[in-house]
């Protein structure tokens, strides 16, 4: 038997890491970037809904770096997952469809939709827009979303923590109330709650 080969380390931004390769214990798909208090990983799979091929699509047809659009909206309307309508006097004059970048948008619209069932905020949120949507614009309205997390992961370095279902139906409840305390009082009329 010859002599044991030393084990290679891989390559980082900023330098090379003093770990072996192997030891690593966090997703292969997650993305190095520099931050103000030195290295931060982002972890696009912590998000619900977005699995390692969603993050393989996002990353071999963007690339890790989000520089060339400004903000998350720009970010949206590039992917095609914004409206573009030109209305007038509150009137729709014409429904403009721009061909975006599809294989990513379709990849966030399958995101999406795979949230009809999860228990989680995503999942509660998503149903919401189910309520108040159809179908398609409920989806497409879901994956415009889930580009703006995505927006927000790889530009800022932020981390999703899941509130869970429970959090969105009490804030949803809270939103509700207040509206109704708003009509009554553009009604002149006080609403009790009987609890």
């Amino acid at each position: 038997m010859g002599k044991r080969k030393p084990r290679k380390t891989r390559a980082r931004a900023g330098g090379v890491e003093s770990r072996p390769a192997r030891s690593r214990r966090i997703n292969p798909l997650s993305i190095w970037g520099p931050n103000r208090d030195g290295r931060w990983v982002v972890d696009l799979t912590r998000i619900d809904g977005i699995g390692d091929m969603t993050v393989q699509t996002i990353l071999s047809e963007i690339g890790p770096d989000l520089s060339p659009w400004p903000s998350e909206k720009q970010f949206a309307s590039w992917l095609g997952l914004a409206p573009r309508r030109d209305i007038s006097a509150g009137k729709l004059i014409r429904h403009v469809v721009v061909p975006g970048h599809q294989r990513v948008a379709n990849a966030l619209r399958m995101a999406a939709q795979s949230l009809k069932n999860s228990e989680s905020y995503l999942g509660a949120r998503y149903r919401s827009f189910k309520v108040r949507l159809e179908g398609a614009k409920a989806t497409k309205a879901m994956a415009r979303y889930l580009a703006c997390l995505v927006y927000r992961m790889m530009t800022k370095g932020q981390t999703w923590v899941d509130r869970g279902n429970e959090y969105f139906e009490t804030k949803r409840r809270e939103r509700d109330i207040k509206a109704l305390h708003r009509k009554a009082a553009a009604l002149g009329a006080t609403v009790v709650f009987q609890t």
